[in-house]
This record gives structure tokens, sequence and C-alpha cells, in this order.
């Protein structure tokens, strides 16, 4: 994690390593954190996680994004200004800053599945 004028920027992974799972994490942020405000997604085979992923996410049982969201939309391409390549999603109460992601990994024609990581950014901002 690192601060920037109050601002936290944490990395969590899920390893997919079996066609067609459904992978769930449960993560725990910065103790600091208030809010969270924004969440990106990458991955190591990011073609994978374009075209095969999906996924359910929630800030302590606060839905976010709903089962079978697809992947893409949660990700940007370098053709994406770096200040700009988060979803923001407002600003959500962190409360006991539990984190859950299912992730679901999908047949696709387009990208044929290897073992991959997919690596959630939650961008949160600190306690004035």
């Amino acid at each position: 994690m690192s601060y920037k004028h109050n601002i936290i920027k944490e990395r969590f992974e899920l390893e997919i390593t079996t066609e067609g799972e459904v992978k769930k994490g449960e993560f725990q942020l910065d103790s600091n954190a208030d809010v969270v405000y924004g969440i990106a997604l990458t991955s190591n085979f990011e073609e994978l996680l374009y075209y095969r992923g999906s996924q359910k996410i929630q800030v302590n049982d606060q839905e976010l994004f709903p089962e079978n969201f697809e992947s893409k939309l949660l990700m940007s391409g370098l053709s994406v200004a770096p200040n700009q390549r988060v979803v923001k999603v407002g600003l959500i109460d962190s409360g006991n800053g539990k984190v859950e992601v299912w992730y679901k990994d999908t047949e696709s024609d387009k990208a044929a599945f290897e073992a991959y990581t997919v690596s959630i950014y939650i961008f949160s901002k600190t306690r004035s």
C-alpha cells in the first residue's frame, strides 16, 4: 500500500489455476481507510481477464458489482491517462474494511486457458 495525499492504493491477488474456476477472495483494507472510492483490475495475462473473466465485488456486504459483471468493464488500456484508470464507485464507507471478490473464469474461443493471476486494486481515502 502507499499513501499520497491521504489516498491508499492496495493490491490483492487471486490465482486462477483451473479452467472454469470460481475463486473467492476475502481481503482486509488498510485500517486507516475511511472510504473506498475506486477499483481497477489487471492481470499478468490481460487477454484472459478481458475475454474470460467476470466477478462480483462487495465491500462490507454492500454489492458494488453484481455476479457476472464482466472484467473488461473494470480494465483500462494504455491509451487511458494514468489518473483516469480507476473505476469510481462513489464514496463507500470502508466499515470493517472487508472486500470480497468472487471471480469466475469462463470458456472463450478468443483466449485459451492457462493459469493466470487477477490483480484487484482498491483505492481508498484515509481519515482526515
